[in-house]
């Protein structure tokens, strides 16, 4: 409901029951996250608003509808405190199919893939589907794009300037992930959207991994008020000492709430007030598998934090992290009516979801067909470049045969690339790609017809025996990101992405093996939650049949674009040496061989 002066007078009168209630909730036992107390209350809800809690037989009218929730527990809708929905290659209607139900009600996110891929009219396509849905985005205005340093490429880049238009939209609820390169480099830009932020109020959301002491301070004098990226429980402490909101993720590939928790559960339980969590990056398969932010509640349970605690952490202390906790977090009067049964508060299944007072989802499902849109041309996926052949992945140097010391990036988690120098064949003029070595080529394409960039590097840890995977979902900045062992599967696979708009494929002996479409931007679908999933593990058996024997193989290849987090990653600019914050020559000596 918009606030407005008639409106409130609505709410005023519905809250002094002189208006009947439109939905009570009867008979539950509700879960207080501002008094830390579960006690028998009752809910009433005039449209999308909570008006009452405790006795609400006074609110009752003719044609109040009542649900009953005897034997249940009343809680808040969850919210996800930082996440890409977009990295679950899920569109927002069919994000909302997977977690609605999971009770997640609110999420808070930049959206910055789709700007990334459509700029700010795609942008304003998706709020208008989030409107639609049953999910609540609460929209933080990145600080920048592109993220990546040096400057990739990007369909629109966000400036000062853009910040000055978008920070005044009623959608925006902040400045989303300030990476702490840009803030120790003191680009404008970034310092622009700070600025901005402070004479609009609002918050700086930042990510600031493995920050400590010193960088710690310079970060935090920029005004920034949390941080959802800490790789162990003593950063977590000291960033929490020194007065930031901590946001624990626990995403499909990084793991990091059981060591996380440990700053409350070993450290000081007071910090968990300020403790909330996201998910980040999800898969569909693991949504469908183990929930979304009802898993992380079980997941602190689990870990020896108190039933009420984790809720907490997952609703109130989220909403005070972001300053929206006027709108959501608790079942209070002036909140919106986002409410879960839930079983236990201990067991924490979710067995029914209201969002906005209307009753949405019972035993995992939604109640009712939601739609997606029709699609615009704006948020098409055409990429805009040209097809390639073999030679675009052969890395060609001036030594016809030999050997040459190659810097080959080195998986060792889904965000941790090392360096490894390797000696590789040359032959014909061309470095050559070792399997037994387990050293691939990878290359990143420039894809909105800008300037038609191309790079190439190496790459190990993927264990590839043969064939290529390639993807235009590939954050931070979405150009075609391709990986192989033979330039000419590598070519097949980048051409049928072109051909097909986008979407994510394995090759094998000059054959796709896997495809999944994305037709929205090149980076997520409409199809159902379980769909996706099942594709999702279709690709990852094609890659293990190829020999890699990581999680998921496509996931961790999607993030060697992100130059936010040491060592190294690659963009269309060139690979990056994430240290230095510049590019580097892969080839580092060739040698004659007499």
């Amino acid at each position: 409901m918009q606030k407005n002066k008639n409106n409130l007078k609505q709410l005023i009168r519905a809250g002094r029951g002189i208006t009947p209630a439109h939905t009570v909730v009867l008979h539950g036992s509700l879960v207080n996250v501002m008094s830390s107390e579960i006690y028998k209350a009752d809910v009433a809800i005039y449209e999308d608003t909570i008006v009452a809690i405790g006795d609400v037989s006074d609110y009752i009218g003719q044609e109040t509808k009542t649900i009953d929730a005897t034997g249940k527990y009343l809680v808040p809708g969850l919210i996800d405190g930082h996440i890409h929905s977009e990295c679950s290659k899920l569109s927002i209607t069919s994000f909302a199919k997977a977690v609605v139900p999971c009770g997640t009600t609110s999420m808070i996110s930049g959206l910055d893939e789709y700007i990334s891929v459509s700029g700010l009219e795609g942008l304003q396509e998706v709020f208008k589907e989030v409107k639609a849905s049953p999910l609540k985005v609460f929209w933080g205005a990145p600080y920048r794009t592109p993220y990546t340093f040096p400057q990739s490429t990007v369909a629109f880049n966000f400036t000062q300037e853009v910040h000055r238009e978008v920070q005044k939209w009623p959608e925006c609820f902040g400045v989303w992930e300030t990476v702490r390169e840009y803030i120790q480099e003191e680009d404008d830009d970034t310092l622009g959207a700070i600025e901005e932020a402070f004479k609009n109020r609002l918050p700086v959301f930042g990510c600031a991994p493995m920050a400590r002491g010193k960088e710690l301070n310079g970060y935090l004098c920029a005004g920034v008020r949390l941080d959802h990226e800490s790789y162990d429980h003593e950063e977590v402490v000291e960033k929490m000492r020194n007065g930031m909101h901590m946001i624990i993720r626990e995403s499909s590939v990084t793991h990091f709430l059981k060591e996380n928790i440990r700053a409350v559960t070993e450290v000081n339980p007071a910090l968990a007030r300020r403790v909330s969590f996201c998910t980040d990056d999800v898969t569909a398969t693991d949504v469908i598998e183990k929930g979304h932010v009802d898993n992380l509640v079980r997941l602190a349970i689990a870990e020896g934090v108190d039933p009420m605690t984790a809720i907490q952490m997952a609703t109130i202390n989220s909403a005070e992290a972001y300053r929206i906790d006027h709108l959501v977090g608790s079942i209070s009067p002036g909140r919106l009516a986002d409410i879960l049964l839930v079983d236990s508060p201990e067991n924490f299944h979710v067995e029914a979801v209201i969002t906005n007072g209307r009753l949405v989802a019972e035993n995992g499902k939604l109640n009712y067909d939601l739609k997606a849109p029709v699609r615009s041309s704006v948020l098409s996926s055409a990429l805009k470049c040209a097809k390639t052949t073999k030679e675009d992945f052969e890395y060609k140097v001036d030594l016809k045969n030999g050997q040459a010391k190659v810097l080959s990036m080195n998986v060792k988690g889904p965000f941790v690339r090392k360096r490894r120098d390797v000696i590789l064949n040359v032959k014909d003029y061309i470095v050559q790609p070792d399997t037994e070595q387990d050293v691939l080529m990878v290359s990143v394409l420039e894809r909105f017809g800008r300037n038609g960039n191309k790079s190439l590097a190496f790459c190990s840890g993927w264990k590839l025996k043969k064939g290529a995977m390639a993807s235009s979902a590939a954050p931070d900045d979405n150009n075609i990101i391709v990986m192989g062992a033979d330039a000419t599967d590598m070519s097949i696979a980048v051409n049928h992405l072109i051909e097909n708009g986008g979407g994510q494929v394995v090759v094998a002996d000059g054959e796709v093996i896997e495809f999944l479409s994305l037709p929205v931007g090149g980076i997520a679908s409409d199809l159902e939650p379980e769909e996706i999933a099942y594709r999702e593990t279709l690709l990852t058996k094609a890659a293990n049949k190829l020999g890699c024997d990581l999680p998921d193989p496509l996931m961790y290849m999607f993030f060697l674009p992100i130059t936010a987090i040491p060592d190294y990653a690659i963009t269309d600019v060139g690979p990056v040496d994430c240290i230095a914050l510049t590019t580097f020559e892969p080839v580092l000596e060739l040698i004659q061989i007499k």
